[in-house]
């Protein structure tokens, strides 16, 4: 398996398999069009530097989430009275958002 993470767009993945398909029968037939592969290298180097501005994007973001959580669970430790119950709900949220980072990291394979 690739280890570029790439994101393909649904016509991307369309055109894509229509090319694969036909590059297929011409291999076949032992007379494959460069053209085609060209098209193919195409749509995956778009994709490749589209997968590359998205994983940076959730690396960010997960990083951003990690560290909102640390200053919740400070924000927490540091309360009182009736503001340690918001700022437990505070860091509840944060923690929420953590996974979900976290989660669509694991989702994309990165």
């Amino acid at each position: 398996m690739s280890e570029v993470y790439r994101s393909y767009t649904p016509a991307e993945k369309r055109q894509r398999a229509w090319l694969l398909v036909r590059t297929a029968k011409q291999a076949a037939a032992d007379a494959v069009d460069p053209k085609l592969n060209r098209q193919l290298d195409r749509i995956d180097q778009a994709a490749a530097e589209r997968g590359q501005r998205e994983a940076a994007a959730l690396v960010r973001q997960d990083e951003k989430a990690k560290a909102a959580l640390a200053a919740a669970k400070a924000a927490e430790r540091a309360a009182r009275g009736k503001d340690r119950a918001a700022a437990r709900d505070a860091r509840k949220e944060a923690e929420r958002r953590a996974r979900a980072t976290e989660k669509a990291i694991r989702r994309a394979g990165l």
